[in-house]
């Protein structure tokens, strides 16, 4: 049982954390669904602010920085997949 101080900061940081990895989540599944409809020109957009929000995330530790460069990875990978076809 964690104590009233541990609870207490873990409530903080969860409620700075949450704002920052929902909006990462968020700009990639956009991203992923512009790529679906065909709407590329959109989704190269999209992918930048994608991008940025998951950088912000990892910089500020909501996330760690592999998993934020592991999905820039994949989300950039689909786009250029999705380009060249």
């Amino acid at each position: 049982m964690p104590s009233a101080k541990a609870f207490r900061v873990s409530e903080r940081k969860r409620n700075i954390n949450q704002p920052l990895r929902s909006r990462a989540k968020n700009m990639v599944t956009r991203t992923r669904r512009m790529i679906a409809e065909g709407d590329l020109e959109g989704a190269e957009v999209a992918a930048r602010g994608a991008v940025i929000a998951l950088d912000k995330a990892a910089n500020k530790g909501a996330i760690h920085k592999n998993t934020a460069s592991r999905k820039k990875s994949r989300l950039i990978r689909h786009l250029n997949d999705a380009k060249n076809n």
